[in-house]
């Protein structure tokens, strides 16, 4: 799993549920940034992960258990990797 799979999950469960990222944070109380690609690294260019407590407010906002989060992760890496499997052959 990459960096980018798990924001390519948020972005997608914002957007199965008719929201922006910015919308998603709003909706469980962070800021309306939290979420932006802008974010996505610190200062130095490091990978930024959404936090676990960030996850569980998204997850609690929406209604929907860990599990949910997990299978979009898991369709992300999956079709990347097969993505990466055919660029090789």
């Amino acid at each position: 799993m990459k960096h980018t799979d798990v924001w390519n999950a948020m972005d997608t469960m914002a957007i199965k549920h008719g929201l922006s990222p910015s919308g998603m944070a709003i909706r469980c109380g962070l800021c309306s940034t939290a979420f932006n690609k802008s974010k996505r690294e610190n200062v130095n260019g490091k990978p930024r992960w959404p936090s676990m407590q960030s996850l569980a407010k998204v997850l609690d906002s929406l209604g929907q258990p860990m599990g949910y989060f997990a299978d979009i992760v898991d369709t992300i890496v999956a079709s990347r990797m097969a993505s990466e499997r055919r660029t090789k052959e």
